[in-house]
């Protein structure tokens, strides 16, 4: 893990800002959906990237199917079973 020696205040609603220049730098933008994963007494965010449910691989290519998503791949595989 690398630091960016960037120190932020959280505010008293829980928020913290995530520094433009780091949003730039990643290509985050206003609205992007974020996830918070833990580990240990680290917090980590990361763009939230949809994934398929059978091969949990992040794809563009996501077809929902009774509220979960499959990809392409998947889908193909599981039209070939009898």
């Amino acid at each position: 893990m690398k630091s960016t020696g960037i120190v932020r205040k959280i505010d008293e609603l829980g928020r913290i800002v995530v520094p433009k220049e780091l949003r730039r730098t990643l290509d985050i933008d206003n609205g992007d959906p974020m996830e918070i994963y833990v580990d240990g007494d680290y917090i980590m965010l990361r763009r939230y990237a949809p994934f398929c449910t059978f091969c949990q691989t992040s794809s563009k290519s996501l077809t929902p199917f009774k509220g979960r998503l499959v990809c392409d791949e998947c889908i193909n595989d599981l039209s070939h079973i009898h």
